[in-house]
């Protein structure tokens, strides 16, 4: 029997297989970036979101009526459902492996990806359940199915134990998944008991079959330790609780739920609630298959277009001409708006999924809400008068604004003195216009013939920026540099700094893909944020993603970030025909207009990443810039010591 067990212990430790799941799993380790967005705040709650959504689209399926979320006092985390529990039979295409180990360590692997199991889930597209295993120093799972218990246990990603039966459970079904995140990778981060609750109840009122219980063993003085959450009212409730205490131009929000096998022959339906209100500043939050999509996408796209195309015939129907005025800026400037969809085949734009990209997603929202906004429009006719009203007024205004600001800065480019180096663009308005700030005149000569003159503006930069943290306030105003910069952009800074006079809709840091592009947008970045910090808060700085590598075979040709996307691609193969040749950039002036246009100035085809100051607590992004760019070395390198063992390479 030993003998027996031994030298299947070896086969698998062997197994071709088996080593393709273990290099999955490293791989994962080593860039969690490619998977959940990187190693802060957020890709670890996203970690747990991950697995919630796995219990939610059990109940969304049908198949379970109640999950539970505790955070233990480790700052582990369990979450249970009384689902179907994962299948624990031996997988067909590798019987020495159950299909619960298949999910657990194969990326990619799940029963959702043929619709059959599933007509809509949330997990399909994720990081999955492999991700947050790789990423974890301990994680259990707990099966109840046909009867009984089943139990297997791992660490980063590498099974520890075979499947055991823990025992009879005639009157329990479903899953159990608790882990701990890996020190190595989030260091000192702690699952936060407030941003869980929250994730918890969102859940709850996006899918009213279901009820979520709360339970924390970490106190952080304002959350409840214990709570149930079951929302029979949906989005309509949830929207009732973000408006609550503020004025309403509706005295209920404009609320349904349609199926899109009624309409469109296909599985799935979309849910919303909206109102207006005077008050509150405009927001949306969406959702496809109960997943937050925070940048939107074609459901988002589908709804506006239907409430701004009802909201217009209806001011044709009144009379009211100026009804036309209105745009999609309007209507979101003054709304309260949540939107849910439930598609079979998510479609997103990265793994995270923050953007649905499905154009059948576009048509379905909009022919689903238009009918029924129409409807509603002409049932309440005192609520539709109030919105056209306002959203009318909101219209005036917003065209005011504009002449004011096509009138100021007309003056402007007529008497500002603007460096000699902006090769500005032809626009007449802020709007839709693109300030590129470029390391070194050879990425300017190439980017200006990238560019689409009559939005794209670009300041070519003389190598690295003074750092405004390490130097005295006499410098900044005596530093070439900074004053073009600021003469650019025709705004101030420090306290003299106005974001209402800003000349382009976005700044955009373009630097190499190396160390030393990566120094000077850090220095950028440390110069908005202490002297343009509202420029930040208003959305309006990002940054570039160049290409490190060109890869081409044959007629095919691809562009790849880093090295170890480059190493995926070559072991793959491009598909072309004769030997792949690998392009390195050593900057940006390396690369031709043809190639930066593609890769980082065409807005069709690009990555842009929106610089954000996130805190959960105020001052904790001013107190680590001001330890890492201040004046004092020695907060350097004890931040270099504390964190030094989470440097996994360095690209020189």
């Amino acid at each position: 029997m030993a003998d027996d067990l031994l030298t299947e212990k070896a086969g698998k430790a062997y197994d071709a297989a088996a080593i393709e799941v273990l290099e999955d799993m490293e791989h994962v380790r080593l860039r969690p970036g490619m998977y959940i967005g990187g190693k802060d705040d957020r890709a670890l709650h996203h970690m747990v979101a991950e697995i919630i959504d796995n219990a939610m689209d059990e109940a969304v399926a049908g198949h379970a009526n109640w999950i539970e979320v505790e955070l233990h006092q480790d700052h582990s985390v369990t979450i249970r459902d009384n689902g179907r529990g994962i299948p624990t039979d031996p997988h067909p295409k590798d019987p020495t492996k159950s299909a619960l180990e298949i999910i657990f360590c194969t990326l990619n692997a799940g029963g959702k990806f043929s619709g059959e199991n599933y007509e809509t889930s949330g997990g399909l597209n994720g990081v999955g359940s492999s991700v947050v295993n790789a990423l974890s120093d301990h994680l259990r799972v707990e099966v109840a199915r046909n009867k009984e218990v089943v139990a297997m246990e791992f660490a980063r990603g590498v099974p520890q134990t075979k499947l055991v039966n823990v025992g009879a459970a005639p009157n329990r079904r479903g899953t159990s998944v608790t882990f701990h995140p890996d020190p190595e990778i989030f260091g000192a981060l702690k699952l936060k008991p407030a941003r869980l609750f929250t994730m918890a109840r969102s859940k709850a009122y996006l899918f009213s079959g279901v009820e979520i219980r709360w339970k924390s063993h970490v106190e952080d003085g304002d959350t409840p330790t214990e709570a149930k959450f079951h929302f029979p009212g949906g989005l309509s409730e949830y929207l009732n609780t973000r408006l609550e205490g503020a004025s309403t131009y509706a005295d209920a929000p404009f609320s349904g739920s349609v199926e899109f096998r009624e309409k469109f022959g296909e599985p799935g339906k979309v849910n919303w609630a909206i109102n207006w209100t005077p008050s509150r500043d405009g927001f949306i939050q969406s959702y496809c298959n109960t997943v937050p999509t925070p940048e939107g996408g074609t459901h988002e796209s589908g709804f506006w277009s239907a409430i701004l195309k009802g909201i217009r015939d209806y001011g044709d129907r009144v009379a009211n001409k100026k009804a036309k005025q209105i745009t999609r800026d309007d209507l979101i400037s003054g709304a309260g708006a949540l939107v849910s969809i439930f598609i079979r085949d998510p479609q997103y734009v990265g793994q995270t999924k923050d953007r649905l990209s499905n154009e059948s997603a576009q048509k379905m929202v909009e022919g689903a809400v238009r009918d029924h906004f129409d409807n509603w429009l002409a049932a309440d006719t005192k609520s539709a008068g109030a919105i056209l009203d306002f959203l009318v007024l909101r219209a005036e205004e917003r065209l005011r604004r504009r002449q004011e600001k096509e009138t100021a800065r007309k003056s402007a480019t007529k008497k500002l003195r603007l460096p000699g180096k902006l090769t500005d663009c032809s626009a007449k308005s802020r709007d839709g216009t693109e300030l590129f700030l470029v390391e070194g005149d050879s990425a300017g000569g190439s980017a200006k013939a990238a560019r689409n003159r009559e939005n794209q503006a670009l300041l070519p930069l003389r190598g690295k920026i003074l750092n405004v943290l390490g130097a005295a306030s006499s410098k900044l105003t005596q530093n070439q540099e900074i004053n073009d910069l600021c003469e650019a952009l025709g705004t101030g800074m420090g306290t003299r700094f106005n974001v209402d006079d800003l000349r382009y809709d976005k700044i955009i840091i373009m630097t190499d893909a190396d160390v030393d592009g990566a120094h000077i947008a850090a220095l950028l970045m440390t110069f908005f944020f202490t002297q343009m910090r509202p420029l930040i808060d208003h959305g309006h700085l990002y940054l570039a993603c160049p290409p490190l590598y060109r890869l081409t075979q044959g007629a095919k040709r691809i562009y790849v970030a880093d090295d170890a996307e480059k190493d995926r691609v070559l072991g793959q193969g491009l598909g072309g025909k004769g030997k792949i040749d690998v392009q390195r950039f050593k900057g940006l002036g390396e690369m031709d207009a043809k190639d930066l246009k593609e890769t980082t100035m065409d807005p069709k085809s690009r990555t842009l990443i929106r610089v954000t100051i996130d805190e959960d607590e105020p001052g904790q992004t001013g107190d680590l810039v001001e330890r890492l760019m201040g004046k004092k070395p020695e907060m350097r390198f004890q931040y270099i010591q504390e964190n030094a063992r989470f440097v996994e390479e360095l690209d020189v």
